[in-house]
């Protein structure tokens, strides 16, 4: 457990925490109240899960590209620009923190934390973490249905946590969800189809490979032993 820090003026003071959404700020304070509160096996298991969960979301994403590999080309397109998205949603979400640049609310308000308080500079909204969440949720709900509700579920849990550890404001989390689930959607409705054509051809270009090579080894001359 971290004992956060206080700002110079109105510190613990929901209105001037930062300028966020009071219902957010005074949201914040209800939900790292009621974690301090908690066993310490539920802390350690918030501490592991906020980070642990976006590996399993990533795993979930590996594994519905491996699933479609034989499949059909716009599946395995739809596929690995699940994987592509999140690289791009996490890019968009690092512009947006330092262009509106929030504090951490372990910075703004006096509140005892799971985690440690990020370093001065390292803004709050929105969350990383949110946002990964949400763009792997919905890149594998695209590519593989029966495992989407899962994943969506784990990704709205991630969300939660990080607002359960401390680390950031309700809005944070929140927007940050949506944001990533966004920004995935647009990514694989895009270039589904783009991405689709270069499997076919890569494809197309292996099953090639494989006939030329067949076709070298039938052409190759049988050796005859002779008689003694």
């Amino acid at each position: 457990m971290v004992q956060a820090g206080r700002t110079p003026a109105g510190a613990g003071n929901p209105d001037n925490a930062g300028g966020v959404p009071d219902i957010s700020a005074e949201l914040y304070r209800d939900v790292v109240g009621f974690a301090a509160g908690t066993p310490e096996w539920v802390q350690s298991f918030a501490a592991f899960f906020t980070e642990a969960a976006l590996v399993l979301l990533f795993g979930f994403l590996l594994l519905s590209c491996w699933r479609a590999r034989r499949m059909p080309a716009r599946s395995m397109a739809i596929a690995l620009l699940g994987v592509v998205a999140v690289g791009v949603a996490y890019a968009l979400s690092e512009i947006l923190k330092s262009l509106i640049q929030e504090n951490r609310p372990c910075r703004a308000m006096h509140v005892t934390t799971i985690v440690e308080c990020p370093a001065p500079g390292d803004w709050s909204f929105p969350s990383n973490h949110s946002v990964i969440a949400g763009a792997a949720a919905i890149g594998v709900l695209v590519a593989w249905r029966k495992l989407g509700i899962p994943a969506l579920l784990l990704a709205m849990g991630a969300a939660f946590s990080r607002v359960f550890v401390g680390a950031h404001y309700p809005h944070d989390a929140l927007v940050g969800l949506l944001f990533g689930a966004l920004v995935s959607a647009v990514v694989v409705l895009l270039l589904a189809g783009v991405v689709a054509q270069l499997v076919l051809r890569l494809r197309g270009n292996r099953a090639t490979g494989r006939a030329l090579s067949a076709d070298s080894e039938a052409e190759q001359p049988t050796m005859q032993i002779p008689r003694i």
